[in-house]
């Protein structure tokens, strides 16, 4: 659920959702030989390349654009997406590219359910956002319970609905769209023990659906485990 579509696509904002996550990933996976770029997020690379390597985890790691930027960063990476297609693409992305296996450790599975069993230098969300049933408030809250003592936890998401969605709110897109302040508010880390260092929205240029130009609010949060 990471990364950035090509091309953006207005179903995945508005289509009608069953209440499976795992089938409704599955069928969206399958629908296209690749729904994101393979880039890495330009937010995270700022981030990440001034953190020394440690451990990293990508949540909603999707194809793996993310999670093969940090390991061939230096990072040792646990990318997880609940479906299994995704994490296959991102495994033969990482043969190809010829990541090490000791770098990337890729899991498909339920992160709703899901808990690691190590700690991490770094947690990065990417639009770990879904039309369907996603408790992502609490993922982003156990997640960050998993980090190192100097760690980083990173969350960028849609702050707001593309251009081309027509006006439509975010509960008529099966979507939540919170602001930066508000994403602080629902991940309730205690203040002494984390520093805000990042938390305001960019803008960010788009191509949308009918090869127009546009512009893309994303939430940014950058917060350290004092």
């Amino acid at each position: 659920m990471t990364g950035m579509p090509i091309p953006h696509d207005p179903r995945r904002f508005q289509e009608p959702t069953h209440d499976d996550p795992t089938r409704f990933w599955e069928a969206r996976y399958a629908d296209k030989p690749r729904i994101w770029s393979g880039r890495v997020n330009q937010v995270l690379a700022e981030v990440a390349g001034d953190l020394t390597p440690g451990r990293a985890l990508d949540l909603g790691c999707g194809e793996g654009g993310d999670s093969l930027w940090l390991a061939g960063q230096g990072w040792e990476v646990t990318g997880v997406d609940i479906s299994t297609t995704a994490i296959g693409r991102a495994g033969a992305a990482a043969v190809a590219a010829g990541i090490p296996a000791e770098r990337l450790h890729l899991v498909a599975a339920d992160l709703g359910s899901w808990q690691p069993e190590t700690e991490f230098d770094l947690v990065s969300a990417c639009f770990l956002q879904s039309p369907v049933t996603l408790d992502r408030s609490q993922i982003l809250r156990d997640a960050a319970g998993h980090i190192a003592t100097g760690g980083h936890l990173l969350v960028v998401s849609h702050a707001a609905p593309p251009p081309w969605a027509g006006g439509l709110s975010g509960h008529e897109h099966h979507q939540t769209f919170l602001t930066p302040e508000q994403e602080v508010a629902a991940l309730g880390l205690p203040g002494p023990e984390w520093q805000q260092l990042i938390v305001e929205t960019r803008r960010r240029p788009a191509i949308g659906p009918d090869g127009s130009p546009a512009v893309l609010d994303d939430a940014v949060v950058l917060v350290r485990r004092n």
